[in-house]
């Protein structure tokens, strides 16, 4: 008998384990989609600065903007977008603001981001 209580605190501890592991990964997934969002969209964001002398602005905006909408984002991603071209030192500087809500059970916040890339023209 002995031996089948161990069996059972065994088993309710590799329960409680996995269990945990499982809700780790649960809130890891659905926070880490947020930031990968964000990331998609900045190395759209320095793209377009690398390519920025031979775009005009225009051009710029609608491609990001045709890129906040493909990834999924807020649409305050695009509507907050700044472009601007700096005489001196010669360069290009893009950045937006905008922020994601992540509701999950016993959790909820706001997470908000400001990507900004500059480039040399």
């Amino acid at each position: 008998m002995v031996s089948s209580s161990r069996r059972g605190a065994s088993s309710s501890g590799c329960l409680l384990s996995l269990l945990i592991l499982v809700a780790v990964l649960y809130y890891g997934v659905n926070i880490g989609e947020v930031y990968f969002r964000y990331y998609r969209l900045l190395d759209e964001m320095q793209t377009e600065t690398r390519i920025a002398s031979g775009l005009d602005d225009g051009t710029i905006r609608r491609r990001i903007q045709a890129a906040v909408e493909e990834i999924g984002l807020p649409e305050a991603a695009g509507s907050n977008l700044v472009i601007r071209r700096i005489a001196s030192p010669r360069e290009i500087v893009i950045e937006t603001q905008y922020s994601e809500p992540v509701s999950l059970p016993f959790f909820n916040h706001r997470f908000s981001f400001h990507p900004r890339a500059t480039q040399p023209l």
